[in-house]
């Protein structure tokens, strides 16, 4: 039978992907600390599920959406690079090692950028905590030399599907009136809807002469303030309260979480994966929204 292996696939994306993928007649193997999976702490179900699989797909990590202590930050890392190690040893024990390994990064790894976009041969890595955690994420990923399994890592931009992520938080401002722009609202939102994510997955599989890093972003961000717009515009709101940043500042400790994830411009471009032919089924904002919020 054609075997997948998903790892951390118990999120939303790893379960849309699941999905997908057992349509298309996969027996889809997921690996996480859940009872009832292939276990992180046991190396023999590791190398037993990767072994004949076609593809492996990494999507382990501890959610960024908390406080960054100093004990989330350690998890934030660890829950990358430790599954990471952890599945690169486990291939090189396998006797009939997966084809492709695909390894999530993120796009949050270049820099605040409102002056120009960021593709993978122009753009420019930048600094704090969120970037050191994607460079070592890569590092760890390709320290692994593969002699039977192609590499692919995806720095994904922030993805959109209706059943997680960040569009029912951001319905949920939009319907109470608070669907204005976040504090300037000049930074850009770099997105991807959830299945050009799976079809650029499907993309890699048959494409045998792709390895390397890719932006996993769609074609037309847009800034913070334009896809606040158009959500209220989709929803039929037509009044949007603005969050400036000294309120977003005290609203993020309320819910545990980081203004970073609202104030950081990612202008982030897919120039390799269009160069190499891949075609998007959401190229635009209101493609998606119109899709996403029907």
């Amino acid at each position: 039978m054609k075997k997948i292996v998903i790892a951390g696939g118990n999120g939303f994306i790893g379960q849309y992907l699941e999905q997908k993928l057992s349509e298309l007649k996969y027996t889809v193997v997921i690996i996480s600390r859940q009872k009832g999976f292939a276990n992180w702490n046991d190396n023999n179900s590791i190398t037993a599920a990767l072994n004949g699989a076609e593809m492996v797909i990494n999507l382990a990590g501890k959610s960024v959406n908390c406080r960054y202590t100093e004990k989330n930050k350690r998890e934030i890392l660890t829950s990358r690079t430790g599954t990471t190690q952890v599945l690169g040893e486990a291939i090189q024990r396998c006797t009939d090692p997966p084809k492709l390994w695909i390894n999530a990064g993120t796009a949050t790894i270049y820099r605040h950028a409102e002056d120009r976009p960021m593709t993978e041969s122009t753009g420019e890595i930048g600094e704090g905590f969120s970037v050191n955690v994607a460079k070592a994420w890569e590092q760890c990923f390709f320290s692994f030399c593969l002699q039977d399994t192609r590499q692919v890592l995806l720095r994904i931009a922030i993805v959109l599907g209706k059943d997680g992520g960040v569009i029912k938080p951001l319905k949920n401002l939009v319907r109470f009136g608070l669907g204005g722009q976040q504090g300037g609202g000049n930074q850009m939102f770099s997105w991807v809807h959830i299945e050009d994510l799976f079809r650029i997955i499907l993309f890699f599989k048959e494409r045998d002469d792709l390895s390397g890093v890719f932006n996993c972003a769609s074609p037309d961000p847009v800034p913070n303030k334009i896809l606040m717009k158009k959500l209220r515009k989709h929803m039929h709101v037509k009044i949007g309260l603005p969050s400036p940043k000294w309120l977003l500042e005290p609203g993020a400790m309320l819910i545990g979480t980081e203004t970073e994830l609202v104030l950081k411009s990612r202008w982030v471009l897919p120039e390799t994966l269009i160069n190499k032919g891949y075609k998007f089924l959401y190229p635009t904002i209101d493609a998606a929204l119109e899709n996403l919020l029907q």
